[in-house]
């Protein structure tokens, strides 16, 4: 497996998102090694139809059961557990550890956080990493594989139609989906990784077995546990899903730009605390391997990743943490407008 580079190593090359630091191959263009051919392109499609699909009708069932006064606390609890539990696998793992080696970290840390990523059921952790380290690769340019703003149109039509492509659409498509062997060499030189790519099924199973048996732990009833899947399945994927697209999507369209980086990329306070502090989004695009993505004080306080990160360095779990000094981020802040 290749080894992580030093925080300082990293540190001195975070600012170009095309060079290693930011976990991708040097490249110019695309080249035609760069999309990977979807084996089973209809199975694919399908599944990820009823990913999408599913949770929203489960929306019914919440409706129903708010109006019928079923909803109980637990349901809330359950709902928070395992959002927090995948959400931070999905922002702390696969994003910033595994895409982007903000830190460096033991086997079994790895594991957990690859796990807990793939619960998430946001696919298969290397593909996950494969088209991010793409993205940075071709940030809103051709290549890019959810950018809103290569070849949608123009206009209010055009804008529409790329906010949804990069929301949504782009998981149905494969023209631009990343070669695992050129973008994530490492994960699939990593028998761990391995390992868990290919069980991502049973992963996905457990993720949603944990809020069933919460719910029945905490409400002793197969009704509770019912809900339970309901809230900490149904639910918690729903919004944790919309919020993950909303950075692909609304983090290139709307917010500030605070630092020069070449691309669309902007920050979005709101969405912030929802996102684990991915949205401070033109942050991360100026500084890839940064393990903080909000660079201010108070950009860090809505960085709740940031501070598990930084609770796991003081337990002496992870290191080499990747830091971006001031003076390097005042040298990059885009010219004032």
């Amino acid at each position: 497996m290749q080894s992580a580079p030093s925080a300082q190593e990293a540190g001195s090359s975070a600012d170009d998102p095309n060079g290693d630091a930011a976990g991708v191959p040097d490249a110019d263009a695309p080249l035609a090694g760069d999309v990977e051919p979807c084996a089973h392109e209809t199975a694919d499609r399908i599944a990820t139809g009823i990913v999408t699909v599913v949770p929203i009708l489960a929306l019914g069932v919440v409706v129903w059961q708010a109006w019928a006064e079923l909803l109980r606390w637990h349901d809330f609890l359950v709902f928070a557990v395992m959002y927090v539990i995948t959400g931070l696998g999905i922002t702390v793992g696969f994003h910033r550890h595994f895409t982007h080696r903000a830190f460096q970290t033991s086997k079994p840390v790895r594991a957990t956080l690859a796990v807990m990523g793939t619960m998430a059921v946001e696919g298969p952790i290397t593909a996950w990493v494969a088209d991010h380290r793409k993205h940075h690769a071709f940030s809103d340019a051709e290549g890019d594989p959810h950018s809103p703003h290569v070849d949608h149109g123009r206009g209010l039509r055009g804008a529409l139609r790329g906010l949804a492509h990069a929301h949504v659409g782009w998981l149905f498509l494969h023209t631009q989906r990343a070669n695992k062997a050129r973008y994530a060499p490492d994960l699939i030189a990593d028998s761990t990784i391995r390992f868990i790519d290919r069980t991502t099924l049973w992963w996905i199973a457990l993720g949603l077995a944990l809020p069933f048996g919460l719910g029945f732990a905490l409400g002793g009833t197969l009704g509770t546990a019912l809900t339970g899947l309901l809230w900490g399945g149904a639910v918690r994927m729903l919004l944790l899903h919309h919020v993950t697209y909303s950075i692909n999507s609304l983090c290139h369209f709307f917010g500030r730009q605070r630092f020069e980086t070449g691309d669309r990329s902007r920050n979005l306070l709101w969405l912030a605390p929802l996102s684990f502090g991915e949205a401070w989004h033109n942050n991360h695009h100026a500084f890839p391997t940064s393990a903080a993505h909000g660079m201010r004080r108070w950009e860090r306080a809505l960085d709740p990743s940031a501070h598990v990160i930084a609770l796991l360095q003081r337990l002496g779990l992870v290191w080499d943490v990747v830091t971006i000094s001031e003076e390097r981020q005042l040298a990059k802040l885009a010219p004032a407008r």
